[in-house]
């Protein structure tokens, strides 16, 4: 059987994929028979370039076209991050808090109030 999907390519941080057409058994970054196209996420707008001529011959010879391709030609695809731990939500919580400015101590000194002294005649 043979499958169009991504394989990654890029460094950390930094992902690009390739478009690929390639046998379902072989690894993600394995072997592949052809090159059809790139998609790189990191552009703003995403960029996604693939030959049409030879998507559309692969898959009328029966190449199946992974999720992820179908959703990128229709345009529905969304990139997320991949976030174990929640690294990612834990800094937007911390930026959306927002802290309460101190009162400066000289102040804070002039609020409180002086005890008054009665004098005894």
């Amino acid at each position: 059987m043979v499958r169009i999907r991504l394989t990654r390519i890029g460094r950390k941080n930094a992902p690009a994929y390739r478009v690929v057409v390639t046998d379902k058994k072989s690894k993600v970054n394995g072997k592949f028979i052809e090159i059809i196209g790139s998609y790189n996420p990191t552009e703003d707008p995403k960029k996604i370039t693939y030959n049409v001529d030879r998507y559309k011959y692969w898959t009328s010879v029966g190449a199946e076209p992974s999720d992820a391709i179908v959703k990128l030609i229709k345009g529905t695809y969304k990139f997320e991050h991949y976030d174990p731990k929640g690294k990612r939500a834990k800094k937007a919580e911390k930026l959306a808090k927002v802290k309460e400015p101190k009162e400066p101590k000289e102040k804070a000194v002039e609020a409180v109030e002086e005890p008054v002294v009665e004098e005894n005649k």
